[in-house]
């Protein structure tokens, strides 16, 4: 049950995709050989997850999801968070579950019998350390909203959402009661818009959730927010939508981030890097550093320092989930 006073027990619940990340590295001629998005996330089915499998060449498997990352983050910077996503009963499920728990993370959705299986992100990753990412969802498009753990919302202070999760109706339907759920609680929700092809086919219901007061952080990058906006024009995209948001974050990589809450607004430079090994991840553990921050009411440049110094660990590894002692680089840079 939630706490009495109102005071919550998790600093970030999170709900998306529950999927593991398949890793290789290859040169740009096999990304044009296969006709890829490069530099973009594509969805993708059973078979054509097996081709692309097949196409490449020693990979590693590390579990990741958009707002899973986002958790382990979090958890490295001493935040405690809980997940609710949806893996099947086979291999990769329990690899998930294993990953998700022993970076201190509470999931207790129960796995789903049957097909389809755990889903995965082959990820291929570019000299330069562009990752162009193809993923196939299996079973977390199928998360009910049944599986949610209500109490456990209202026992958060921000419940995070994930935008690609928006595209399957059975957990775009477990997001909107997540949605009432926490905002009855009088918690805080935040969103992040994942990738623009996601704004191109729901961009409709993001905006009316923007509008009717909904969302109280969200967090985009520059196309995302342009394709969000209709303005190409960052500062215009900004000015159009930041008013009606609580909290506006907009990551531009290697450009910094911008953020806006009311009349405040501060910006950062991204942190330097000795070499970018793979940019997977980098929104999603910037998000992380920010909420980090947040949920302790740091003021608005200490959340983005916090979130950039974050990015900057993740991309100068492989994977989505730190490397690196994430509290001890925060206190040494803001100390």
């Amino acid at each position: 049950m939630p706490n009495s006073d109102n005071s919550p027990r998790y600093d970030v619940i999170a709900i998306g995709n529950a999927i593991v990340d398949v890793m290789a590295p290859c040169e740009d001629s096999l990304i044009e050989e296969l006709e890829l998005n490069r530099g973009g996330m594509t969805l993708i089915d059973t078979d054509g997850a097996r081709e692309l499998y097949e196409a490449m060449g020693p990979a590693r498997e590390i579990s990741g999801g958009s707002a899973a990352n986002t958790l382990a983050g979090l958890s490295s910077l001493g935040a405690q968070c809980a997940f609710i996503g949806q893996v099947a009963d086979d291999q990769l499920g329990e690899v998930f579950s294993h990953d998700i728990h022993a970076a201190g993370i509470d999931f207790d959705t129960a796995a789903r019998a049957g097909d389809p299986p755990t889903g995965r992100c082959l990820i291929f990753v570019t000299p330069d350390g562009e990752r162009t990412m193809n993923t196939f969802l299996g079973a977390s498009q199928f998360l009910p909203p049944a599986a949610l753990s209500e109490d456990a919302i209202r026992d958060a202070a921000v419940l995070y959402l994930e935008g690609y999760l928006w595209d399957p109706e059975e957990p775009r339907s477990a997001m909107r009661r997540a949605i009432e759920v926490a905002r009855s609680a009088g918690r805080k929700v935040a969103f992040t818009a994942s990738e623009s092809f996601v704004i191109d086919r729901h961009g409709d219901d993001f905006r009316a959730l923007i509008d009717e007061g909904l969302i109280d952080i969200l967090f985009v990058n520059e196309p995302e927010l342009a394709t969000l906006t209709g303005e190409s024009d960052f500062e215009a995209g900004i000015a159009k939508i930041s008013p009606k948001l609580p909290v506006l974050v907009a990551t531009r990589g290697e450009n910094g981030a911008v953020a806006v809450a009311g009349d405040q607004r501060s910006e950062v430079m991204a942190e330097p890097v000795d070499a970018v090994v793979d940019t997977t991840g980098a929104g999603d553990l910037f998000a992380a550093g920010f909420l980090s921050g947040h949920v302790k009411d740091e003021p608005l440049e200490n959340c983005l320092t916090r979130g950039a110094i974050c990015a900057a660990e993740i991309i100068s590894h492989y994977g989505a989930r730190p490397d690196a002692d994430l509290q001890k680089l925060v206190a040494e840079r803001l100390g």
